[in-house]
């Protein structure tokens, strides 16, 4: 395997493991879909070019930024819950083809749900 390739590997899985680990300070609920939405975006993404591949790793590491920084502060702060995302500028809503624009609704959708619409449960409940 050329070392361009096993080096973009290994950048792919270290963002994926980096991301997985920073949702561990997410709500249960809200870790749960962003842990199955990343593994879905990830494995969606495996076979793309390279063009596509930079601009995917680049917004996925601009994502596991902004969730530390913001996850972070939260941990020295108060004991409110921690003010998580932020607002998708208008550009960027406009680059998005109809597919990217279909799963973020579906995804807004879920993450707005009032009602739980699944129970979870913390594993770590359950260890001995």
């Amino acid at each position: 395997m050329p070392s361009g390739v096993s080096h973009h590997m290994s950048r792919v899985r270290t963002l994926y493991r980096t991301i997985l680990q920073l949702h561990r300070s997410l709500p249960l609920e809200l870790k749960t879909l962003g842990d199955q939405y990343v593994k879905d975006e990830f494995r969606r993404h495996k076979a793309v070019g390279a063009a596509e591949a930079r601009r995917f790793l680049k917004e996925w590491e601009n994502y596991a930024t902004m969730l530390g920084q913001q996850t972070s502060q939260h941990e020295d702060s108060s004991p409110e819950k921690p003010r998580l995302g932020c607002h998708l500028p208008e550009e960027k809503l406009e680059e998005l083809r109809d597919e990217q624009l279909g799963q973020l609704q579906q995804l807004m959708r879920e993450a707005t749900k009032p009602k739980r619409q699944f129970n979870v449960s913390d594993d770590t409940e359950y260890k001995s």
